[in-house]
């Protein structure tokens, strides 16, 4: 008589392996905790963070219910042969390998998180999708160096799922209870599939929808701990094949015109202005960075990573004090710097809307007022999709890496940081002499690559300038220097004092004080304006809201402009009666908008406003004052964000982005 083997019953084998992959997954949210702890240390209490790890259980069980649903079934399915040990061999590998990859999405993101504020989606994709293969690899490598124990754990957690698989195999079913077995087999199988659809949805009723992003904010205090709840399979299910460009209908499309309008129609009787046009945007630059802005930090001790900029603001420059990114990654501060247009739910280059018709400075400038026109940028040719996008965008010509190696001047890939781009301040050299060699007037951008991680520093540098509480400060300060050494040399060109140079981020960074963790604070960027010899572009505005989708108006207006054109700013050199400075961007973390004017910062959930702050007196926006706001500014506020969001919609899923007119250059 065959003695049988202790095994489990299919249904409970399918269950303890499921419990397996939940405490792999809770270990990956401590981690994640840990890793980020700085975005949550001394606001985060042990009770409230047990009550963030059980909520992420509902979030876990839709991320691993997606992923086990076909192992599920195989485990379930009947095989009363002996044959069946190489078939749940095969189950077991299938097992590890699709859960494994989902682990290692979550110890991914507990580095690539601080920079997107977000749980990585399926956009990340397409944002790396222009990376050669060789520098992915590159990028890759350098990574799990630089944070090889996330490598080890990853390992160790596949190695845990490998051990503690629960199989049912060894049992030779005789034909007698063959009915029983396959009768609950089915059973099984049909009590999971109902279990599994409503694990996957978030619930079982009719009324609950498939819980999203979003539904994390409801456990939340505030948008960083969805980080915490959240995991990284989930977001990328969540959002495959996700249109995120849906057009709300607030109201009518003569009432958000009438409420606001992108289009802008000079009226200006000085002739234009032919001035060059530099805008240097500088990676990672957030404004915690400067000792400028942050005299009163830390009991005036803090004196920031960038002197010489401190410098500039100090004495030749214009600058604000409440000025806000668009964007939370590069991808997203180019159009918005360089196009006046936001980013709402998804960065427009990585969606479908990214072949409509765009303008921006280049274009306006290039086609209708001859200026030459180029974008620069230190990395690999077509990295990040920077090259679309400035051929998209207008500009005429380009200079990466490719075109640095092919300059005798300089030493090619000598100064190559190994990694990303050439060393800031060598290619900020070549940025100075490609202008000095173009023909007036003309206008170019320049992305900085330096201030990135892994935070390298060319070996000449070590020791030379301060570390501060993160590594990336170190970078900070040295591409200050870089641009110190930018300024020095443009300053004995031909084309210095008739140039306007606009000083900005992409985004912010590492984010350290508790002022710059709010949700408002994560999007604090310096944006600066320096004409030499124009007294008129000098001081600190203390008043004005402005964004970066500011910048091009305010260029054009600068130069006296005389043609329409489509931009969703405004221009911060002048404030009329009727006009209403404001920000408006998306908060990935609460899935949601908020918008800035006068003393109040919004939070809108894309349906109504849940919350409202004194920002300019309440700067962490701890009490929430939507309850006391008067009346009538709140519902202003509210329909002139909501006629905004909707003229932005419409205009990029109608292909409206660009005023259609005869070239005239």
């Amino acid at each position: 008589m065959k003695k049988r083997s202790h095994t489990p019953h299919a249904a409970f084998a399918v269950v303890g392996n499921l419990l397996v992959v939940y405490v792999a997954y809770s270990l990956c949210r401590l981690t994640f905790l840990l890793v980020n702890w700085p975005l949550y240390a001394g606001t985060l209490s042990l009770a409230h963070a047990l009550q963030l790890f059980r909520a992420g259980l509902l979030f876990d069980t839709s991320a691993i219910l997606y992923t086990n649903a076909l192992l599920i079934l195989l485990v379930l399915l009947p095989c009363p042969w002996k044959e069946r040990r190489g078939y749940y061999t095969a189950v077991r590998g299938l097992f590890v390998l699709l859960n494994s990859i989902a682990l290692y999405a979550n110890l991914a993101d507990c580095v690539y998180f601080p920079y997107t504020g977000k749980r990585t989606t399926t956009s990340v994709f397409a944002e790396f999708s222009h990376e050669g293969a060789g520098n992915m690899a590159r990028i890759f490598a350098g990574q799990m160096l630089s944070h090889w124990y996330l490598v080890v754990l990853g390992l160790g957690l596949s190695w845990m799922l490998w051990l503690l698989f629960r199989p049912v195999e060894g049992t030779i079913v005789p034909p007698r209870r063959r009915l029983r077995y396959y009768a609950t087999r089915l059973l099984a199988i049909i009590v999971a599939i109902p279990l599994c659809i409503g694990g996957m949805r978030g619930g079982f009723t009719h009324a609950v929808r498939p819980i999203t992003i979003s539904n994390a904010n409801q456990y939340a205090n505030r948008p960083a701990e969805t980080g915490i709840i959240l995991n990284t399979p989930f977001s990328i299910f969540r959002t495959l094949n996700k249109q995120p460009f849906v057009t709300p209908h607030y109201m009518s499309d003569q009432e958000a015109e009438a409420l606001y309008s992108p289009v802008h129609m000079p009226n200006d009787t000085v002739d234009f202005e032919a001035k060059n046009v530099v805008v240097l945007i500088l990676e990672s630059f957030s404004k915690q960075h400067f000792g400028f802005y942050n005299r009163s930090l830390r009991n005036g001790t803090y004196r920031g990573f960038t002197p010489f900029l401190d410098s500039l603001l100090t004495h030749a420059a214009l600058t604000y004090q409440y000025s806000y990114a668009n964007g939370r990654k590069s991808i997203e501060g180019m159009p918005s710097v360089l196009s006046s247009l936001p980013n709402f739910v998804e960065p427009l280059f990585l969606t479908p809307a990214s072949l409509n018709h765009l303008s921006g400075l280049a274009r306006e400038l290039g086609e209708h007022k001859g200026y030459t026109t180029a974008f620069f940028h230190g990395a690999e040719n077509g990295s990040m999709g920077f090259q679309a996008f400035a051929r998209s965008t207008g500009f005429e010509r380009y200079y990466g890496r490719t075109e640095y190696n092919q300059d005798d001047r300089y030493n090619g890939d000598k100064d190559y940081d190994g990694l990303w781009a050439i060393w800031d301040e060598e290619f900020l050299q070549y940025y100075a002499d490609q202008m000095s060699d173009m023909p007036q007037p003309f206008m170019t951008a320049v992305f900085t690559a330096s201030s990135h991680d892994p935070f390298k520093l060319p070996a000449r540098y070590e020791g030379k300038f301060p570390k501060g509480e993160s590594l990336l400060q170190e970078c900070i300060a040295y591409t200050d220097h870089a641009l110190q050494l930018f300024f020095e040399k443009a300053s004995h060109t031909k084309w210095f004092h008739n140039t306007l140079f606009v000083i900005t981020a992409d985004h912010t960074s590492n984010q350290i004080d508790p002022f710059y963790t709010t949700s408002l604070g994560n999007f604090s960027v310096p944006i600066i304006l320096y004409a030499p010899g124009d007294s008129s572009l000098q001081g600190y505005d203390t008043e004005q809201v402005v964004e970066q989708v500011d910048i091009m108006p305010t260029v054009l207006s600068y130069l006296h402009y005389d043609q329409p054109y489509i931009a969703f700013g405004r221009n911060m050199l002048y404030v009329s009666d009727d006009d209403r400075p404001f920000a408006l961007h998306w908060v990935p973390e609460s899935n949601g908008y908020e918008y800035v004017e006068g003393n109040y910062a919004l939070r809108f959930d894309g349906q109504r406003v849940n919350s409202a702050y004194r920002f300019r007196t309440d700067s962490l926006l701890q009490e929430d004052v939507l309850q006391r706001m008067p009346t009538d500014t709140l519902q202003r506020m509210e329909q002139h964000m909501k006629a905004i969001i909707q003229q932005y919609m419409q205009r990029m899923n109608t292909d409206r982005l660009m005023m259609k007119r005869e070239n005239t250059k």
